[in-house]
């Protein structure tokens, strides 16, 4: 390991090499085990700043400050309040179609349709002549 390597791994990780890679510490040892100057120099001032960042301390916001951020915030209502004035009316004109279509099912499936021949199919919901009901085409069946 060269002692621009070291510096370079130090100011990276620190003064403490158990924090540097694996693959770089018994290197890194050995370098300062030789007694090499610039080393040392890179190693002292990593320790320098590790002291003082580790020293370091967060200032504890007031609380009042907070409260007053929290309540400046712009407030957003929920889902439903945002979208009651639409969704109401969308509501009633949806049941609405749907119940029409309901109806116009309901009228189409019991009315018979009206045929060119004299022959009238009849409606689904009448069982009178169960033969009739289940066969689209008599001429087909008597074969």
């Amino acid at each position: 390991m060269t002692p621009e390597r070291f510096a370079q791994l130090a100011s990276a990780y620190g003064a403490r090499l158990n924090r540097w890679p694996v693959a770089e510490r018994a290197s890194a040892q050995a370098l300062l085990d030789s007694g090499n100057a610039s080393a040392r120099e890179a190693l002292r001032e990593a320790s320098w700043l590790d002291t003082h960042l580790d020293s370091y301390e967060l200032a504890l916001a007031d609380p009042a400050l907070a409260r007053q951020i929290r309540q400046s915030a712009p407030r957003r209502g929920s889902f439903w309040s945002r979208y009651a004035s639409w969704l109401s009316p969308a509501g009633l004109v949806g049941a609405g179609i749907a119940g029409i279509a309901a109806g116009v099912l309901v009228a189409s499936l019991s009315a018979p349709l009206p045929m060119l021949s004299s022959e009238v199919l009849p409606s689904v919901f009448d069982q009178g002549d169960a033969d009739v009901v289940f066969t689209v085409n008599a001429e087909e069946t008597e074969q």
